[in-house]
């Protein structure tokens, strides 16, 4: 999995984790998304930024800082599925 795909599963998750704060399902899917991003990628999250448009994460990999930016309504697209399904909500 390439670093933009690995930051786009982690964000997207990550969102979910922090709005569902006992998915626990949800807590081990970014740690697994964050374990991926320090192993294969050697990448640390530096921050993750929010506008009405984009959210935008800075990461530092051997030592050099990069920036990906992503939709709002793409990263948000996992937690509105998972709140709009009656199952998950229980």
């Amino acid at each position: 999995m390439n670093l933009q795909d690995t930051l786009y599963n982690w964000l997207s998750i990550k969102k979910v984790a922090e709005k569902r704060t006992t998915d626990k399902a949800a807590k081990d899917t970014c740690a697994f998304f964050e374990q991926i991003l320090r192993d294969d990628h050697q990448a640390d999250i530096v921050k993750v930024d929010k506008n009405n448009q984009h959210y935008c994460v800075t990461y530092s990999v051997k030592g050099k800082h990069g920036q990906q930016t992503f939709p709002v309504e793409l990263i948000d697209a996992l937690f509105l599925s998972i709140e709009s399904e009656p199952k998950y909500n229980s």
